[in-house]
This record gives structure tokens, C-alpha cells and sequence, in this order.
């Protein structure tokens, strides 16, 4: 008879004890004890503890027979590795159960039948002594059973997860992190299941998994039980909510990705096989998992958890389909566990990988870090292949899982056709510093084993795999040697997905937030076209053309019914993302200026667009706003950012007018703005006016009573300062942003402007591309210089010894 329990229940461990139970039931039993009367849901369970499974080697006298087994094992040999792996588990298999342990855990399991129900459904998970500790994330390294029910079938299904601790990647992996292989206990985790086979199930980080930036929630999900998600099976809904605002009761989800989801996993009647895959329907994939009051409820217990552990966390949740909806709408969290790969990095330091060169695209999908590697492609198709892998290599395959982790820490790049940010393959790559593209859907088909190819992360949310061995670089910063200056150093940014990388550079905020790239990569429509989509859908049933768009538009906006809240949505979700990653720092963001040539691009746009023989100096910027043509459309830009202020709560946008030729012009955008509820001064909203046109210099004087700011566009400025156009090579040798001409025009706005006790700044090209023209601007007493992120710590060097020269402070 043992006298150290066998059994202890969730309500009686905590985050001390996981020498005693693992990580995983002691980090349960905390939530459990300590969360929920915060109003975190965890469903009830017990730990089979580490000693129940030390009393099982020892009363089954197997402990030698394992060592044995396992002596003078080299894991990087494969085959050694699958033949000794295999003995083991049938050496515990083989072994007796006691029978006072199995008394133990069928009382046990009574117990929760009187609480729940007669054959109440359990999950038999692993909870490892030594799991989740900061460096070392054992993700996947033992078995999970699902759907379990009944004494009999609950002790068959702890006997092989105690098994499960001598998996081959089990095994592999604790040798390579240098622990013994008794060193590490098993513990079980028995939880009452949460229904989500009848609705959906995900996990989430408390930081974001690419860029490590902390101030976001991380969420992803799919339809079913949570499974494929871990495994990477399905491409998930992906979702960000944003910290600070939410702490100060906002709505703040800055961002929503549809998923695939092609399929989910659900219950079976059959014991044997408790659980099954089935394909998901339309309706299913072309809808989110969650509402964003959903999102929210999760992302305030995510920020509850991390508060309560005082580090990021990977944390797993469920929704239940069948009524367990006690104060929740359903929502549990079924587990949580520390973050291992950015909560270990220095954050003085920042790689940025750049390549140098482009060429031929063969597949993408969603980047996992912002590496660029290269080497030769071997695509291996299931495990049973693994054997051919080679050292450097290129592995391309459809989905990997923990079997896989022997090849997977001697590739030099990983991509999958399945799986997103949070599945194994993203996972463990992150953990392993490798460059990995998961959810290219087509991989496999479109690259061949043995082509060269460079796998590049460094370009933003998608991944891409190129052809050929291309040229790149890998800068390092020091943010430590980045000095402090009086001249503020924003960015230019234009691409969402970047802002939270760029964000940690050294920074004062953003000075030039385009909403172009927005539009035209994320919408991709013009909106008098879903404006008038009723009107359209009518039109389509005679006019082919018209048939066309609104098959065009469709496809976009599945997850829409309202066309219009698409268009709304999706630009406030990019430019919220780009405010989130700056926060608290200032992000101009100026209006949309497309050209009426760049509108007819998009989706209906020719419907609705002229044709002007020269768009660059046509009906552009702030002249398209107040036009009864246009304002409508206007209408959903100024509805965008009001979401994003009044109901993300991020108050640290600000709007800029671009290309707005005389003042009379600039007091009806203000006008048409505040019809649409962007009223200049109200909740600290101001609103810039871009500097690009000769007429704005010669009466800034006057638009510094309209605007709270300006920012000098060096490119127009340039163009029509010197009256060329600067697409046209038969002239570009002119365009020269340092001619006197327009160097006087600089001088001459700035000194207007702190005259008038009014912002100035750049966010014109010139700083970013001559080092000259930086430190003039620093001799104008400019406020700031808004830069390409390449290089703002560059000219913040040239501006910092600049004005080290001419003794500001």
C-alpha cells in the first residue's frame, strides 16, 4: 500500500505543486482555486499525481527493463530512436496496474458521475513534472485521450497515457534539453470535457506569437474540439484584442482573420474510437467562431491569467455546445501555461532579416517569426519517411506533429500546406529559431524535392517561398546605442501586419499611416460599389459585367451580410492594428489618397471613376471628400476611424487632409468630417493637413488656423514645386527633393508654422533617402521626421550628432 495520495482534486493543488502533479494540473488547480471567483470558467477534475505513476514502475518492477531499453540511445538515429521507443511503451503497457490505484481512480471517477452524471465524458491528458518551464515548452510530447466514459475505458486510456511518456519525440526532446529520463514524472489530468464538438475550441497567447510584442491578445479557434487546432490540421480564425484599451473597458478587437476551418472534430458513440474528423459546411467556414463580445469576455481572462502568473501564457479554451453556460455564454478555459520563446528573449536587441533580391513566388502562407532561410526542398509525405530526411534541408509537407520533431530541429526552413500560428509546426519552429510558412494550402503541389528555394518570413503576415537561392541580409540593432533626440522620429507605415515589429523599434509614433495598402490588399473594393451592392445585385441578372463584380464582391465579403460594415470593419481592424503597435505614441493617419486611375482598379471601380488625362493632379484627396460623388464613400472612412477611437479606445489616432489645395477646401473637410462624427477637438482628436502643394506653403499661415498640424509631403512638393512629373524618366534626372527651390519652400513653412504655435513635420521620402537633407531640417528646428522603418535608426544617428552640433537639447 502507498501512503503519498494517488489522488488529488483541482481544488486541493496549486502552482507549487508540480513536482507533485506536472505543470499543467498544477497550473489548473491554481486557475481553479484562485480565478474562478474572478470570473475565469475552468471545468472540475483530478490529478492522478507523479507518485501514482512511481508506484506503477515499482509495483510492476518495470523501471530497470525501461533503463535497459533505453541505454546508449542516440536520438539523431532514427530508427534506433522509433525501435527503443516502441519497447518501452509496450514494457509500461504490459505492466499491471495496482489494485489500490485502480481503486483510487475509479472512485475518483464516481465521484465526478455524482456531480455530472452517470458516464460522464473526461479528458485524460498528460501533465509532466517537468512541462512548460520557461525554456522548454514540451508541447505535444504525450498523448491525449478525448470523449473517455467509464471506469474501464478510463483506466485503459491512463494506462496508455502513462506510456505516452517514452513517445519517440518525447524522448528526443528531454534528451536534447539535457533532462533524464527519470528525471521527469507523469501525472494525468482528468477534466470534465467541455462541448465543443457542438460549437468551437482554440488557444491563445497573451503576446504576439510572431513579433513578441506584449500588448495584444492572440486569439485563434475553429469549429469542434481543439485538437486540430494543436496539430495543426486546420487553419483557424485568427484574432487580436488590444490590451490597454481593453483594461479601460473598450471593445478593442483590432483584428479578424477567417479561417478555413475545413474540418472539426467531433464525438463518436463508438469506445474504440471515441473521436472523429468530418468535414465542416460553408456556412461554417464562411463564419467567425466568435462574436466580438466572445473575444472580449476571453481576452479579459487571458489578461486575468497573465496577471495572476505575471508572465505571457499559452493558454487553451473551449466553448461548450450543450448548455454549460453558467454565466460564461459557454466559455471555458480548459488550460494555461507559460510562454517559452519570446519571454526568453533580450529585448535590447532586434534582428530584421531583408532580402536584397525578388524572384519567382512558388507558394505562400502565414509567416511564423521574420527569418529568411534557404537550402534545397525535401517534401515527406508521412512519418514513415522521415528517415530520408536530411540535415539543412527544406521540409515541406502537409502537416507535422510531435513524431516529426527529430527532423524538424535539423531543417533548415519548415512549410506546411495545413495549420495556423498556434499549431505544432509554428510552435516548435518558434522554439527552435527555424523559419516556418505553415497554410500554404498547395505546398506540396506547387515546390519539388530538390529545388532550391529561399523560405522568407521578413515580408509581413504572408510568407512566401521563392525559387532559386535570392540575396539577403540580417541587420542587428542595438536598441541600447540609440540616442535620445528633440526631434521626434516617426515612421511610415503602411502594412498592419508589420506595426508590431516596427513598433519596438525606437520611435515616437507614426507620422504617415497610409490607408491605401489597407483598401486596396485588405478590401480590395471600391465602396460606391458595396454602397450601392442592392442596386448592383439587380443590375447583374442582364449585364455580365456587372455579374462579374458582384461575384468579385462576394467572395470577399462571405462574412458579411451588411457590404458596407466590410468596408468599415476591415479598415478600422488595419488601421486600429497599426495604432495598437505604436500606442501611446501619435499615428497620423492620412485620409485616402487614391488618384481616380488607382480607384478604377479596384472591384466596381471603373463603374464609378472617370478617366482624367492626368490623375496625379486630378480629383484626388480632399477634394473627392465634400463632393456629393464621393462623400458617401467618405462617410464609411470617417465611420472607420470613429470605431476606432470611440470603440477600440484608441484615442492615439489622429487624422490627417491630404492634397488640399486652398483653405476654403480644408473648412469642408472639417465640415463633412464632423457631419460624420469626426469632430475636430473632441475627445483630443486632431486633424493634420498634409503640405505638398506650393499653395500650402504661400498661405500656411491660413491653414494653420484650420489645421492643429502640418506634414510636409517632400514628393509632391518636389513635383510641383519643379512642375514634372515624377513618374515620367524623361524628367526624373530633374526630381531632386535638395533643390534650393524646394529646400526655401521647407525653411519658409516651418518658420510660418512655429510662428502660428502650430505642429510641423516631415513625412516626405527625402530624410529617409539623404542624410544631407535630415540634418537641414534639424537646422530648420522642425518638430519631426516621420521615416521608412529601415531607416529611422540611421538618420536617428545623423539627427542626434546634428543637434549635438548646433547644441540642442
Amino acid at each position: 500500500m502507498n501512503d503519498t495520495p494517488f489522488i488529488l482534486w483541482f481544488n486541493e493543488i496549486g502552482i507549487k505543486d508540480i513536482p507533485l502533479v506536472g505543470g499543467k494540473n498544477a497550473s489548473l488547480g491554481e486557475m481553479y482555486r484562485h480565478l474562478t471567483e474572478k470570473g475565469v470558467m475552468v471545468p472540475n477534475g483530478f490529478a492522478i499525481t507523479a507518485d501514482a505513476y512511481k508506484y506503477l514502475l515499482k509495483e510492476a518492477g518495470i523501471e530497470q527493463a525501461i533503463r535497459d531499453a533505453l541505454e546508449g540511445l542516440d536520438t539523431h538515429d532514427i530508427a534506433d530512436l522509433g525501435e527503443r521507443g516502441g519497447k518501452v511503451r509496450n514494457i509500461i503497457l504490459n505492466g499491471k496496474f495496482p489494485e489500490d490505484l485502480e481503486k483510487a481512480i475509479k472512485d475518483s471517477y464516481s465521484m465526478m458521475e455524482r456531480i455530472y452524471g452517470r458516464d460522464i465524458d473526461v479528458a485524460v491528458r498528460s501533465s509532466a513534472t517537468a512541462e512548460d518551464l520557461p525554456d522548454a515548452s514540451f508541447a505535444g510530447q504525450q498523448e491525449s485521450y478525448l470523449n473517455i466514459r467509464g471506469p474501464e475505458q478510463l483506466l485503459d486510456a491512463c494506462h496508455r497515457c502513462f506510456a505516452s511518456l517514452f513517445t519517440n519525440r518525447a524522448i528526443s526532446y528531454r534528451q536534447d534539453k539535457g533532462f533524464g529520463h527519470f528525471d521527469v514524472y507523469l501525472s494525468i489530468v482528468i477534466q470534465k470535457m467541455v462541448r465543443s464538438d457542438s460549437s468551437c475550441s482554440g488557444v491563445i497567447f497573451t503576446i504576439d506569437t510572431e513579433s513578441g510584442f506584449e500588448n495584444v491578445v492572440y486569439i485563434t479557434g475553429s469549429w469542434g474540439l481543439g485538437e486540430n487546432i494543436v496539430q495543426g490540421a486546420v487553419n483557424p480564425d485568427e484574432f487580436y484584442v488590444f490590451k490597454p484599451a481593453l483594461k479601460k473597458g473598450y471593445s478593442p478587437v483590432v483584428s479578424k482573420r477567417l479561417g478555413l476551418k475545413q474540418k472539426k472534430m467531433i464525438y463518436t458513440s463508438d469506445p474504440r474510437e471515441p473521436v472523429k474528423n468530418v468535414t465542416t459546411s460553408d456556412e461554417e467556414r464562411n463564419h467567425f467562431i466568435l462574436s466580438d463580445d466572445e473575444l472580449v469576455t476571453l481576452a479579459k481572462w487571458s489578461c486575468i491569467i497573465e496577471d495572476h502568473y505575471g508572465k505571457p501564457m499559452d493558454i487553451e479554451w473551449a466553448k461548450d455546445g450543450d448548455g454549460n453556460k453558467v454565466g460564461s455564454g459557454g466559455l471555458f478555459i480548459l488550460q494555461a501555461r507559460p510562454e517559452t520563446v519570446h519571454s526568453q528573449k533580450d529585448k535590447n536587441f532586434m534582428e530584421t532579416y531583408r532580402l536584397k533580391e525578388t524572384g519567382e513566388v512558388l507558394a505562400s502562407g502565414k509567416a511564423v517569426g521574420a527569418k529568411i532561410s534557404q537550402g534545397k526542398v525535401n517534401i515527406i509525405e508521412d512519418a514513415s519517411k522521415i528517415l530520408e530526411f536530411k540535415e539543412g534541408e527544406v521540409l515541406v509537407t502537409d502537416m507535422t506533429d510531435p513524431d516529426w520533431e527529430p527532423i524538424m530541429k535539423i531543417a533548415s526552413a519548415i512549410v506546411t500546406n495545413r495549420g495556423g500560428r498556434t499549431c505544432h509546426a509554428a510552435i516548435i519552429s518558434r522554439e527552435l529559431g527555424i523559419t516556418c510558412i505553415v497554410g500554404t494550402e498547395d505546398g506540396t503541389e506547387k515546390i519539388a524535392t530538390g529545388q532550391d528555394v529561399t523560405v522568407s518570413c521578413a515580408e509581413g503576415e504572408e510568407g512566401r517561398i521563392y525559387n532559386g537561392l535570392l540575396d539577403f541580409e540580417v541587420q542587428r540593432i542595438d536598441f541600447s546605442e540609440v540616442p535620445k533626440t528633440k526631434t521626434h522620429i516617426m515612421m511610415n507605415v503602411g502594412i498592419p501586419e508589420q506595426a508590431f515589429t516596427q513598433g519596438q523599434i525606437p520611435n515616437e509614433g507614426v507620422g504617415l499611416a497610409r490607408l491605401e495598402f489597407i483598401i486596396n490588399s485588405h478590401i480590395g473594393i471600391h465602396p460606391l460599389a458595396l454602397l450601392n451592392y442592392a442596386e448592383l445585385k439587380e443590375r447583374a441578372a442582364s449585364d455580365q459585367e456587372i455579374a462579374k463584380v458582384i461575384e468579385a464582391i462576394d467572395a470577399k465579403t462571405v462574412a458579411y451580410d451588411d457590404k458596407t460594415r466590410f468596408f468599415v470593419d476591415t479598415l478600422a481592424q488595419g488601421v486600429a492594428t497599426i495604432a495598437a503597435g505604436f500606442y501611446p505614441n501619435d499615428v497620423i493617419v492620412r485620409l485616402s489618397d487614391f488618384k481616380s486611375n488607382e480607384y478604377a482598379n479596384l472591384i466596381g471601380g471603373h463603374l464609378y471613376e472617370p478617366v482624367e488625362s492626368n490623375p496625379m493632379i486630378g480629383w484626388r484627396g480632399a477634394s473627392r471628400y465634400y463632393t456629393e460623388a464621393f462623400e458617401p464613400a467618405f462617410a464609411l472612412e470617417c465611420e472607420a476611424l470613429k470605431k476606432v477611437r470611440n470603440e477600440m479606445g484608441l484615442m492615439n489616432v489622429k487624422v490627417m487632409v491630404p492634397f488640399c489645395r486652398t483653405v476654403e477646401e480644408g473648412k469642408k473637410v472639417i465640415e463633412v468630417m464632423k457631419k460624420h462624427g469626426l469632430v475636430q477637438g473632441e475627445n483630443g482628436l486632431e486633424v493634420y493637413v498634409m503640405c505638398e502643394i506650393p499653395s500650402n506653403v504661400i498661405l500656411a499661415d491660413q491653414f494653420a488656423e484650420v489645421f492643429d498640424g502640418f506634414s510636409i509631403g517632400s514628393n509632391d512638393l518636389t513635383q510641383l514645386t519643379l512642375g514634372l512629373d515624377r513618374d515620367s524618366e524623361l524628367v526624373s534626372h530633374i526630381y531632386d527633393e535638395r533643390n534650393e527651390a524646394v529646400k526655401r519652400l521647407v525653411r519658409q513653412v516651418i518658420e510660418t508654422a512655429k510662428k502660428a504655435k502650430c505642429k510641423i513635420g516631415i513625412c516626405g521620402q527625402a530624410p529617409s533617402d539623404f542624410p544631407d537633407f535630415a540634418a537641414f531640417l534639424v537646422e530648420c528646428g522642425i518638430d519631426s521626421m516621420s521615416l521608412t522603418p529601415d531607416t529611422a535608426v540611421k538618420t536617428r544617428l545623423i539627427v542626434a550628432e546634428k543637434e549635438k552640433e548646433l547644441g540642442i537639447k
